[in-house]
């Protein structure tokens, strides 16, 4: 070991311990190539993903908020400036969570029957239920992220800014995709584009965003 690495190696702080820890991947880190490569995947979740986790315990160390859930956390900080820090870290901590529960290994789409009945319904067409959520999460400014909601007995797409997500507006979310840069900048560059047409045409788990519209 040289003396830099010792010097690394002892000024290191261990990371908060507290109620919440990072969630294992659904699939081994390889799982989504050739769409996501597996050093875009590990350096998305175990860099990125567990930084919120780490920095949120700090956060939430001595607070009412130990002993909530991250959905209560993040209905009850959202809107507030003197809560934004806990609210921006539990928010992205939820939303790579469920990002991440909404992939599986890459192949064909296979819709449910109900799930395919209401996309018929709404959008017309898978095409254009993708085409549209595409659309709007390239569209976002800056970071953030694009969403399947449904909303008052209807399928909606929209996106949200930095660690927002629907939970805070009545919707319930279904399905989203995550355009920060860090999602996709190792493999596809500034091509944000090309990065949500791959994920949506090849990573989605329907069966978990239909399990999440019956439930």
């Amino acid at each position: 070991m040289s003396s830099a690495q010792r010097v690394e190696k002892v000024a290191a702080k261990p990371a908060p311990s507290g109620p919440f820890e990072l969630p294992p991947l659904p699939w081994p880190s390889n799982a989504l190539e050739p769409v996501l490569s597996n050093g875009a995947v590990e350096l998305h979740h175990q860099k990125h993903h567990r930084a919120y986790i780490d920095k949120l315990n700090g956060l939430v160390a001595g607070t009412p908020y130990a002993s909530q859930s991250l959905k209560e956390i993040i209905l009850a900080t959202a809107g507030e400036k003197s809560r934004e820090a806990i609210f921006n870290n539990a928010g992205q901590a939820w939303n790579h969570t469920f990002f991440f529960a909404s992939l599986k290994p890459a192949g064909p789409a296979h819709l449910p029957p109900r799930l395919a009945a209401r996309i018929e319904k709404d959008f017309g067409s898978l095409e254009k239920l993708t085409s549209e959520l595409t659309k709007q999460s390239v569209a976002r400014f800056g970071s953030g992220w694009g969403w399947l909601v449904e909303k008052d007995g209807k399928l909606e797409v929209t996106s949200t800014s930095n660690a927002e997500s629907p939970l805070s507006t009545g919707a319930t979310p279904l399905l989203t995709l995550d355009v920060w840069e860090h999602a996709y900048y190792l493999d596809y560059h500034e091509k944000r584009e090309a990065y949500a047409r791959a994920v949506l045409a090849t990573l989605v788990n329907w069966d978990v965003v239909a399990g999440r519209l019956a439930s």
